[in-house]
């Protein structure tokens, strides 16, 4: 049921001071209303009000409870971060024992050696790894000797993932079109030629290193949905937070909200016409 679109998601929010249980309720509702998938923000990890095994074991039952309702797959990024790679692995562990199919790690405040190590532990075991690019903009943002993001997702690539926060061009985590689209082609493609206007000064041949889908996250709502679509295509994740959860009926009618407005786009982009030109209206 999702090929020929996008993937969606939705990061839960608040992103801090939620139960655990109250935590599982917007899982659920979002997922029963139309997306794919639910992700922990960066800062969820295990604090005194929400612990990770209670966050992990209400959040499975969400998944089981949404699945069933709807008849479609649905996952949840589960932050297995943590302080040092046995309790990151023990995190990856409990997710698996609990049938989630996807974990997500912070590669950049984590290191690039448990990152490694944990998509090895999770392509031996068949869980998804989720990447999220936390402070990333200490090191790319800065113009002196700072480092761009295309050969920090290169250098995931590499160790790594299977999807990875990118910018979105629109939103709030904006960036230039061109250079965004570069490498996010980079992440995904297995050949991308020499394009200095896009920020690839060297042609790259991946040969058959395993690619990684973008994530287009950050301050996006359904009314960028026709050009998220246009920018990104199929192969792709579109993943909501306040764009979602923020609607006025709830958190399910966010989320239908956010499926609709794909599929609307999509079937426009089918029949020939581009709704981003078009206009909103």
């Amino acid at each position: 049921n999702k090929y020929g679109r996008s993937l969606l998601g939705c990061t839960i929010k608040p992103k801090l001071g939620l139960s655990a249980k109250n935590y599982g309720r917007a899982v659920y509702e979002c997922l029963r209303g139309g997306l794919d998938f639910t992700k922990d923000d960066e800062n969820v990890n295990s604090q005194p009000f929400m612990r990770w095994r209670d966050r992990f074991l209400f959040v499975a039952e969400a998944l089981y409870k949404a699945q069933a309702e709807t008849g479609e797959i649905k996952g949840h990024y589960l932050n297995a971060t943590a302080g040092h790679c046995d309790e990151m692995i023990k995190r990856a562990e409990c997710a698996k024992e609990l049938g989630v199919p996807i974990i997500m790690h912070d590669y950049l405040t984590g290191g690039f050696t448990a990152n490694t190590s944990l998509s090895h532990y999770c392509r031996d075991h068949s869980l998804l790894l989720h990447i999220h690019r936390a402070m990333h903009a200490v090191i790319d943002r800065q113009k002196i000797h700072g480092m761009h993001f295309r050969v920090l997702a290169k250098a995931l690539r590499l160790s790594g993932g299977d999807h990875l926060h990118s910018g979105t061009v629109v939103g709030k985590l904006e960036g230039e079109r061109e250079v965004t689209l570069g490498f996010v082609d980079l992440m995904r493609d297995n050949f991308i030629e020499k394009d200095r206007s896009r920020g690839i000064y060297f042609t790259q041949d991946w040969v058959s290193l395993p690619g990684v889908i973008p994530v287009a996250s950050g301050g996006i709502h359904v009314w960028h949905m026709p050009a998220l679509v246009e920018i990104f295509g199929d192969d792709a994740c579109l993943q909501f937070g306040g764009g979602t959860l923020g609607h006025p009926w709830g958190n399910a009618p966010g989320a239908a909200a956010n499926r609709i407005a794909c599929e609307a786009c999509i079937q426009a982009r089918n029949e020939g016409r581009s709704l981003a030109a078009e206009g909103n209206q």
